[in-house]
């Protein structure tokens, strides 16, 4: 099954992200192939590979949330440096000099 992107009626939006997803089914020229040979009979390798499509388009149709970048708290900080500082201690005790 072929489905050419550019000439879909979907939302500019959602064809924008279809073309940026890596898929190797999508050709350069915007086209989705899709290969279905699961079953004997041709109506329902059709069937499934529409089902197929359905699901590439339905995954994409949520547009991805923005992340938003955090710090950390100055709990964890403390911790952390608390932590570095212990190990820091154990590494300095095995330097002894040896007997």
């Amino acid at each position: 099954m072929r489905f050419d992107i550019g000439a879909s009626s979907l939302p500019l939006a959602l064809k924008e992200r279809l073309l940026k997803l890596g898929d190797q089914r999508i050709t350069k020229d915007g086209m989705i192939v899709i290969k279905a040979q699961a079953h004997r009979s041709q109506d329902k390798n059709k069937q499934a590979a529409l089902q197929r499509l359905h699901d590439m388009v339905a995954s994409i149709a949520v547009p991805p949330r923005v992340r938003r970048a955090t710090k950390p708290t100055a709990g964890a900080k403390r911790k952390r440096l608390e932590k570095k500082s212990q190990r820091s201690q154990i590494k300095a005790m095995r330097s002894g000099t040896p007997d």
